[in-house]
């Protein structure tokens, strides 16, 4: 094969094919084995006319900027690229193809609404079909077709659906950001009379969202809006749009919620047609999106189907998933199906979502959870149903449908979540590490299904917090980059006048423009509204993309300015009653906001054995608790991050200010949370973790700080104690402060809290409660978020011992240093990133260590033995062996990496 740069790829989505607005970032990987990039040429071809070529003396080749002309609506592009250096000249790479989109200005038809006599109550909404017919000429070259909805929507020409996008056009903050699709629908055209139709419904525009099911606040009205760009082969062009003649009706979904589930009635005779609302509705401009599309990713069987003494039957199918069921067998004319979906049975094998309900108190609102889809069959063979206008979270469906026979060949479940390019892989000798790696990927697929959410289940939304803590271990195991850009989007269109982060974005809540008291006050938090800063970096880290570092600064500092201010102007009670004045270090203690603190730490249990949730044994307690060890760390990590920032995009006065306060924070948190021995004044494992890991402990104390950690896990029986903002980093601070035994005998823990107790009490996901489900089998909590799966990446940086070299961006650097534990033989992994596949393989044998790796393109790489040695290398391969004459133990120093 040439040598010859590969993945050449732009910033942006598609379905089938990348489609984007008038300017774009173009990436490649530099050919295999090639040592270095000294410069390179790219060719262009713009609706087949060619481009004047261009040449750079430059090492870059991610992220590089469109160096024509804008494009314009509609335009075809084909772009190729050969590079030059030590190595000479490349061959050129194959041609890459991507279209623009429908630009924004060029839209030019209507928003068309369904007619609504009256509206139903949220959750009981119909699907409307909007149709309209076209006249189609012969000779048809090329057909696009340009569609978008405040709604759910699917798109039909002729019966024939437009693209593999499933619920789009996606969650957005649809005030200010909607995303279109394109298609081609060319192979759907036929000559004379075309009918297209738009399916819509509520979708995440107008459905209902979150535990206590509130519809979303976008609007009251959906919408949609499409146009058929049809190209004849004589040159002639057609344009369909939605506008006047289109007409409005109630299909056979009668009812369809994004979260509580679809009913499709296929003996419904034909609704009464009306004529559909012009331009009811205000959206913002129409753009197109840089992640990847929500799609059908993969099926599965079942693998059981019982029938219980009532006749309902329970299908398994072996693994907590997102999607829905495809459902062959619909029984006689008549028959209702009824098919509840959930993560858990109980004792006597039905189904239970009762750990799903969500409960305030006595005196609060209650809401039964449910997931519940219905259908009724027309009797009609070969029909099918997939309710593609709902989602769900389950491993379990019951269905039922009294006496009617069921046949479980015909029952599939369709996996659904943003379809993203896996890039990393981990297996080891101990399979239960391998199973726990799984669960870990399996919970943040059925959690990045178009935002990165906390559940499939019971709130199924974009929490800041969540992805800020998996960001690091999702960008090892998939391609996020675009995934995590849209998202961050939403983060910044939702973020308050005054700085502060919405807890969760897309914020269906719409508190930047509707008033509620209750959101209002728990809005802030540090390490929620941190992942505006964090995530990008880590993007940045991982990919290289300069762009999202500054399409995010502005709501980065207006988020630690925010953070600042209230650090000087607000007090926790405690520190008034202590001094009625400030102490001078207090202008940077940040405690007198609320945050949410190490959220979900392992309960403790009262004299009956039960769980104490001390958020609902004492709300007010809670609430109330000093909690600014936590917020002055994030405060810190997030103003050092942003001086590293500043620095990257050559903002060199912005970089020297924060790293200023950066240290003040720093400086203060010693003062008022650290003593001379290393002791954090929380005293909780978190609390040593987070100061260890952030690097606000003094070098001179961290082995005194990481013995206390020690101390205090072995006064827990060997048992962690750690929570949601914190477990990500427990491995890896105890590992690199010389610990890794310690590490090593937490992660093969079993008895709870543990992550290999979930795997023991039969999780395929990853618990929200380290007590999900209890030893008598009582499930407690959602069964699938995915943060504490974050522990995963220990697997890839420390097990497998990958990680990127200090300073190092894009993985341009890496270092292969395992962290041995005597129970482990052998790992293997690979990492597909911007400069190519890393594969690393060792094994102990006979008493040494051989470590192999192949290094990619443009990139070296170091292999550190635990006796010292090192080898260096550039692309290619790269191995060795040593005795293992050094204890199977050590540290890295990773994890100061402040």
């Amino acid at each position: 094969m040439e040598c010859a740069p590969y993945d050449l790829s732009i910033d942006s989505g598609g379905d089938r094919f990348p489609v984007c607005g008038p300017r774009l970032l173009l990436s490649w990987k530099p050919p295999r084995g090639w040592s270095d990039q000294a410069g390179y040429e790219l060719q262009a071809r713009i609706d087949g006319a060619g481009r004047p070529p261009v040449t750079a003396s430059s090492a870059r080749h991610l992220f590089v900027d469109w160096p024509w002309r804008p494009l314009r609506s509609g335009e075809a592009v084909d772009w190729r690229v050969r590079v030059h250096g030590a190595d000479g000249t490349s061959g050129w790479s194959p041609w890459h193809a991507f279209e623009a989109g429908l630009l924004a200005e060029d839209w030019s038809a209507a928003w068309i609404s369904p007619w609504e006599e009256e509206v139903p109550e949220p959750g009981s909404r119909p699907a409307y079909l909007l149709a309209g017919r076209f006249e189609v000429g012969t000779e048809v070259a090329a057909a696009r077709l340009y569609s978008t909805a405040l709604g759910g929507y699917e798109a039909f020409v002729n019966g024939e659906r437009a693209g593999t996008a499933e619920l789009a056009p996606g969650s957005t903050s649809y005030s200010d950001t909607l995303y279109a699709q394109a298609a081609d629908v060319t192979a759907a055209l036929r000559p004379g009379g075309n009918r297209v139709e738009i399916l819509l419904s509520d979708g995440w525009y107008r459905g209902r969202s979150g535990a206590w099911r509130k519809p979303a606040k976008w609007g009251t009205t959906t919408a949609a809006r499409l146009e058929l760009h049809i190209r004849y082969t004589d040159g002639s062009t057609a344009v369909v749009r939605t506008g006047p003649g289109w007409t409005s009706r109630v299909g056979s979904i009668t009812r369809a919620d994004l979260m509580d589930g679809q009913t499709t009635d296929l003996t419904a005779a034909g609704a009464a047609e009306h004529p559909v609302r012009l331009d009811a509705v205000t959206a913002p401009p129409i753009t197109w999106s840089p992640a990847p599309p929500v799609r059908r990713v993969e099926q599965r069987a079942p693998i059981s189907v019982t029938r219980l003494a009532n006749g309902a039957h329970i299908v398994d199918f072996g693994q907590n998933a997102s999607g829905w069921i495809a459902l062959r067998d619909l029984g006689p004319a008549g028959t209702r199906t009824v098919i509840d979906h959930g993560e858990h049975l109980d004792s006597g094998g039905d189904l239970t979502t009762a750990h799903l309900d969500s409960w305030s108190g006595p005196d609060g609102p209650s809401v039964r959870f449910v997931q519940r889809d219905e259908v009724i069959s027309s009797g009609e063979p070969g029909q099918v149903f997939e309710p593609r206008h709902t989602v769900h979270g389950f491993r379990y469906a019951r269905l039922t449908r009294g006496d009617v026979p069921l046949d479980p060949s015909g029952i599939v479940m369709r996996v659904v979540h943003t379809d993203l390019r896996r890039t990393g892989t981990f297996t080891c000798s101990d399979p239960d590490l391998d199973r726990l790696h799984d669960a870990a990927v399996w919970s943040f697929r059925g959690n990045a299904v178009d935002v990165p959410t906390d559940c499939p289940t019971r709130e199924r939304l974009g929490w800041t917090g969540d992805y800020q803590v998996f960001a690091p271990t999702a960008a090892r195991l998939y391609d996020v980059a675009g995934f995590s850009r849209k998202w961050l989007r939403s983060v910044r269109d939702d973020q308050l006048a005054d700085g502060r982060i919405a807890n969760v974005s897309p914020d269906h809540n719409r508190l930047k423009a509707h008033d509620d008291p209750m959101s209002n006050g728990i809005t802030g938090s540090a390490g929620w509204g941190d992942a505006i800063v964090l995530v990008p970096w880590e993007m940045y880290r991982t990919y290289g993309d300069r762009a999202v570092l500054a399409e995010n600064w502005d709501a980065m500092t207006r988020w630690v300015e925010f953070a600042l201010t209230t650090a000087r102007t607000a007090r926790h009670p405690s520190r008034i009653e202590r001094s009625a004045e400030p102490l001078p270090h207090e202008e940077y203690i940040w405690d007198g906001s609320f945050h949410w603190g190490e959220w979900l730490e392992p309960k403790k249990r009262a004299a009956d054995g039960t769980l104490i949730d001390p958020v609902q044994n004492d709300p007010m307690a809670w609430y109330t608790a000093d909690k600014g060890e936590v917020g002055t760390a994030y405060l810190f990590r997030s103003a050092h991050t942003l001086a590293a920032i500043a620095r990257v995009l050559g903002r060199a006065a912005d970089a020297e200010r924060y790293a200023a306060l950066a240290e003040r924070v720093r400086a203060a948190w010693r003062r008022e949370f650290l003593d001379a021995d290393g002791r954090v004044s929380a005293g909780t494992q978190a609390g040593y973790v987070r100061a260890l890991a952030f690097g606000l402990v003094p070098d001179r104390l961290r082995a005194r700080a990481a013995g206390h950690l020690v101390a205090l896990i072995e006064e827990a029986g060997g048992h962690l104690g750690t929570g949601f903002l914190s477990t990500a980093d427990l491995l890896p601070v105890l590992a690199d402060t010389g610990h890794a035994d310690v590490a090593y005998a937490l992660l093969f823990q079993r008895t709870s809290p543990s992550w290999l107790g979930m795997l023991d009490r039969g999780a395929t996901t990853i618990w929200e409660d380290w007590d999900g489900v209890d030893a008598d089998g009582t499930a407690t909590a959602s069964l699938n978020h995915y943060s504490k799966g974050a522990v995963v990446r220990f697997l890839h940086t420390h097990t497998l011992g990958l990680r990127q070299s200090p300073g190092s961006v894009a993985w341009e650097s890496f270092v292969v240093a395992p962290v041995l534990t005597p129970s482990i033989t052998w790992a293997r992994g690979t990492f597909d990133g911007p400069q190519g596949t890393i594969a690393v393989d060792w094994r102990v044998a006979d008493g040494e260590l051989a470590i192999s790796v192949d290094v990619p393109a443009c990139s070296t790489a170091e292999i550190r033995f635990p006796d010292g040695t090192v080898l260096r290398g550039g692309a290619g391969p790269l191995s060795g062996r040593r005795p293992l004459t050094a204890p199977p133990t050590g540290g890295t120093g990773a994890t100061a990496a402040f």
